[in-house]
């Protein structure tokens, strides 16, 4: 029986996929996992009983990644799940940005109740006008679930698309249309497209990615997009480049104080991924990845820790083991089974960055010796039996 705390609404086509194994608690203290989509978690106390976090979304900025690191609790995400609803949103970004839009819907709500609205919209729609998105440069910085549909979206409106991903994934690469253009150097995206849309994680060495410099290769005529993370853009510089003239829009889902109100700003509230399907999506995405966690220790689309599956466990015991990923590991843990002459059917090791996951399918049940003897190892941060 599995104990599990929702920290926010889950989408209840989510939650239907837990059966009777898995018992809702309201508290995280007693709970085995959580479910969370916004809720800041980093003034929480993770209880030690917690063995991992499911995000019903990609980002994870509210989650304390490094301290779950440490005690050996698996944080994980959805990517792609509300890929869709991102894109769809990125496309009216550019909608909006390429007309006015919502300065014509604003004008036409302050003439309620004359006769003659039609009339006069005729004489003000000028005021109005925009320019068409086909036959435009769009440029899309990382090349992810995101990023991916957005570029064969914007090919399909008859934009010109340039594509820049120096990780590009073999996934992605088998999903991008070939009719877009892969640049090896985001400055030549800078400097030629009418329209900028970034898709990338924030990281520290994405942060405030496009700046100064790299507005000052743009046209004057440049539209931003940032559907990702406000962090990813210095604000600030974008600001002064409106006011200056130097950029046409900024067109971001992150209200702050900024960008709220500012010339040339389109600030959307936090709607990229705010459609049911979305939400559904990543409800469902999100409790399968922990149902396959607690039941069976693999690992997908976790943050944290490697990805690592060894299917379901037809011997007598499965034990996984958190540890830092320094040499000798593997003879010291092979070492402990040996020793009480526990016979391993298979093992699978899988690293990411100072952290590794090891998971050993044995012949016999596991013990609470053996379990002693692995948590005594130096480097161990959690042994957890799973079967």
């Amino acid at each position: 029986m599995y104990k599990y705390a929702c920290l926010n609404p889950i989408a209840s086509v989510g939650l239907d996929g837990l059966d009777k194994n898995y018992v809702k608690v309201d508290s995280i203290d007693d709970a085995d996992f959580a479910l969370v989509r916004s809720a800041s978690m980093h003034d929480m106390k993770l209880p030690d009983k917690l063995l991992a976090v499911a995000r019903a979304g990609a980002g994870v900025n509210n989650i304390p990644l490094e301290e779950c690191a440490k005690k050996g609790i698996v944080v994980f995400n959805t990517p792609g799940a509300n890929a869709n609803g991102v894109k769809e949103l990125v496309l009216a970004g550019m909608l909006l940005a390429a007309r006015d839009i919502v300065g014509g819907i604003d004008w036409v709500k302050t003439k309620e109740g004359e006769a003659d609205v039609a009339k006069l919209a005729e004489k003000q729609k000028k005021t109005y006008a925009g320019t068409e998105i086909m036959g435009k440069k769009l440029g899309v910085i990382g090349l992810g679930a995101i990023g991916v549909r957005v570029a064969n979206a914007a090919l399909e409106l008859g934009m010109e698309v340039y594509g820049y991903d120096p990780y590009l994934s073999p996934n992605a690469a088998w999903n991008i249309s070939r009719s877009v253009k892969h640049v090896t150097d985001v400055n030549q995206i800078y400097a030629n497209c009418d329209y900028i849309t970034i898709h990338v994680p924030l990281l520290d060495s994405t942060k405030k990615m496009i700046n100064a410099d790299a507005i000052d290769l743009m046209k004057e005529t440049t539209v931003i997009l940032n559907f990702a993370r406000d962090l990813l853009v210095d604000e600030e510089a974008v600001v002064k480049a409106l006011a200056d003239g130097h950029l046409a829009r900024y067109v971001s889902d992150f209200p702050n104080p900024t960008t709220v109100g500012k010339e040339g700003c389109i600030v959307i509230p936090h709607l990229g991924a705010s459609t049911e399907e979305s939400e559904d999506n990543c409800a469902v995405m999100a409790v399968r990845e922990i149902r396959d966690y607690m039941e069976n220790g693999n690992i997908k689309n976790s943050v944290n820790f490697p990805a690592c599956d060894m299917g379901f466990c037809e011997t007598a015991g499965r034990i996984v083991v958190f540890h830092m990923n320094v040499a000798n590991m593997i003879t010291k843990f092979t070492g402990a089974f040996g020793e009480l002459g526990i016979n391993i059917s298979e093992l699978n090791n899988k690293s990411k960055g100072e952290y590794a996951y090891t998971m050993f399918d044995v012949d016999s049940p596991v013990t609470d010796e053996i379990v002693g003897k692995l948590n005594a190892i130096d480097g161990v941060l959690r042994v957890r039996v799973v079967k």
